[in-house]
């Protein structure tokens, strides 16, 4: 075993460029986890490992890991139709049934469903419907795009340009053109920057409902009832960037909800097939959608190779079946409570936590060295606790941008009281561990 273990270690490293991942540490001690089995809320290494998923991987597996249904849905579409292309208007059965089951729990007056295979494509193409739209309208100077700082939207180039964290867009060097960033929480700020550019110069406005791999910030009650406010004065489409907050995770079934308001476009990704199968898709109101039926004379010239993917979307709707059958929606805003309780707890326990946030299962807590002052250590700390949490049996994840020293959770929807138990009691633990090593070094 030790030396089967030892071949795919040194094939990773010698074969596998492994995304968003530091390079050299990859290359020194090769992958962290090889995974080999998910069930439920946990995840089992190649080693016998077994850990608590605290970020449902990547903020997606909705329902939890080893889910046999999804296996059987996938199966049974696959061994009928597994894909075919939906060019030149042809279709299938699963993409119709899921773009309806959209128009009916999506927020607003959403509608009509543009598929596409992730959270990357997704904000590109509504980028791209943003700008088309008002081309067809005899607008076409209205093509500027209006973002947050500490967003993050995706790293295909539109995606890339759009995104708010500034590491994202310095790792190229030729961003796409007309994109333009305003603080995060500040309406004031976005009505200023659209009276600097001229309104008659703006495609749209994108925002997360609850920034994610920002460092999980809650935008304050208001905020986006005056956004939606601002846009509407103004001619300026809103499109909301459900990727991570869509299907539950905050709660609701879509993190807009929690604001009583509707955006004209939205984005979405992850939750929707729990991780299962790639899919994404940008949804666009009915008055969007009849503008483009009037308006277009020719092809819409935008299109993935695998839009509405049948064994995809198969999936899709076998996982929203689950997730209503189990009230998983409802779970997470429960379960949202108790994390946000045990997060306080641990503050309560350890100096170095300031503050801690959570809406749904969708949470954060930051590292201080004075939580009256808000002083951070010189170096972060929230990657060393993420990385001892990890070797106690709890996977989550740093966020150190922008000044950051962030840990971020978001947990499978399916998760528990006990579950919950045991994931604050290993970062208890561990954070009490990196405390006592900061307490022997000011010693030595």
């Amino acid at each position: 075993m030790e030396k089967y273990i030892k071949e795919l270690e040194e094939l990773d490293k010698k074969h596998f460029l492994h995304p968003t991942s530091p390079i050299q540490q990859q290359q020194a001690d090769g992958p962290g986890f090889i995974f080999t089995k998910g069930e439920g809320v946990f995840l089992e290494d190649i080693k016998g490992n077994r850990v608590i998923d605290g970020m449902s991987s990547l903020w997606n597996v909705n329902i939890g890991h080893g889910r046999d249904e999804i296996g059987k849905a996938a199966m049974e579409q696959m061994s009928k139709l597994a894909f075919n292309s939906c060019f030149s208007t042809y279709s299938n059965e699963p993409a119709i049934r899921l773009a309806a089951k959209l128009a009916e729990i999506a927020p607003g007056d959403l509608t009509a469903t543009f598929f596409t295979s992730g959270g990357s494509e997704s904000n590109d193409t509504a980028y791209k419907l943003a700008r088309h739209y008002w081309i067809l309208k005899g607008q076409p100077e209205k093509k500027k795009i209006i973002t947050r700082s500490r967003s993050y939207h995706g790293v295909a180039m539109g995606a890339t340009s759009a995104t708010g964290l500034k590491p994202f867009r310095d790792f190229t060097n030729s961003l796409a053109p007309d994109f333009y960033y305003v603080d995060h929480f500040s309406t004031s700020a976005l009505r200023e920057l659209i009276e600097q550019e001229g309104a008659d110069t703006i495609a749209a406005f994108v925002a997360e409902p609850v920034q994610g791999a920002g460092g999980v910030h809650i935008a304050p009650e208001h905020y986006f009832k005056e956004v939606r406010e601002i846009c509407d004065q103004y001619g300026i489409l809103w499109i909301t960037d459900e990727v991570i907050t869509g299907f539950g995770r905050t709660g609701t079934y879509f993190g807009i909800e929690h604001y009583d308001v509707a955006p004209d476009m939205m984005c979405f990704a992850k939750g929707v097939t729990s991780g299962y199968a790639q899919l994404g898709g940008v949804m666009i109101s009915e008055k969007m959608h009849q503008d483009f039926k009037e308006l277009s004379t020719g092809t819409l010239l935008h299109g993935y190779t695998y839009s509405g993917h049948a064994m995809a979307c198969s999936v899709a709707l076998k996982n929203l079946e689950i997730m209503e059958r189990e009230n998983l929606i409802e779970n997470a805003k429960q379960m949202g409570v108790e994390m946000l309780a045990g997060f306080k707890q641990l503050q309560s326990k350890h100096g170095i936590i300031g503050n801690v946030r959570a809406l749904g299962l969708m949470g954060a807590i930051e590292i201080v060295k004075d939580r009256q002052t808000n002083e951070r250590f010189a170096s972060p700390l929230a990657p060393l606790i993420v990385s001892e949490a990890a070797k106690r049996g709890v996977v989550v994840r740093a966020v150190v941008f922008d000044g950051q020293d962030t840990i971020v959770f978001a947990p499978p929807l399916i998760i528990n009281q006990e579950e919950m138990e045991q994931m604050m009691k290993v970062l208890s633990e561990t954070i009490l561990a990196v405390e006592n090593t900061i307490k022997q070094g000011m010693r030595g």
